[in-house]
């Protein structure tokens, strides 16, 4: 029941991005679609990436999405983490912000989904944590390899 209540609240999240954007285009018609979350296959970071992430960050990572606008504060710009990290991934912290467990005031608020439930939610294992597991190294995975050299 809890997994289920983090999905419909991560997905309402969406929903208000969504209708916040859609307001800011002063009067101009914007159909809000709504749509459930899709199973991805948990080993394609690029296609977790492109399904979850892109809508606010961008399919190139710079935080340039279609829903960033309609958020409070600016995104990351996910090509660079490396970069700010005198030359070192910092993974671990990645892994931290995408499973909801980092105090990251620098992420900004709440704002993003946290996905480790969400990704509980969707459980074609028997152990849901070992998906949840695989889907956030294979996100890390793919982040990393979006790094500018």
């Amino acid at each position: 029941m809890i997994t289920r209540n983090l999905w419909i609240g991560s997905l309402s999240l969406l929903l208000l991005g969504s209708w916040c954007l859609a307001q800011q285009n002063e009067g101009k018609k914007v159909e809000i679609k709504k749509i459930p979350i899709t199973y991805v296959d948990p080993t394609s970071g690029k296609q977790m990436y492109a399904n979850y992430c892109a809508s606010c960050h961008g399919m190139d990572g710079k935080g340039n999405g279609p829903a960033a606008p309609a958020l409070k504060g600016t995104l990351p710009d996910l090509t660079t983490l490396a970069k700010q990290n005198n030359g070192n991934y910092p993974g671990e912290h990645v892994s931290k912000v995408i499973k909801g467990d980092a105090n990251a005031p620098s992420h900004g608020s709440k704002d993003m989904p946290v996905w480790g439930p969400v990704f509980r939610s969707l459980k074609p294992y028997a152990d849901p944590s070992i998906d949840v597991q695989r889907r956030i190294a294979s996100l890390n995975d793919y982040i990393e390899s979006m790094q500018e050299k």
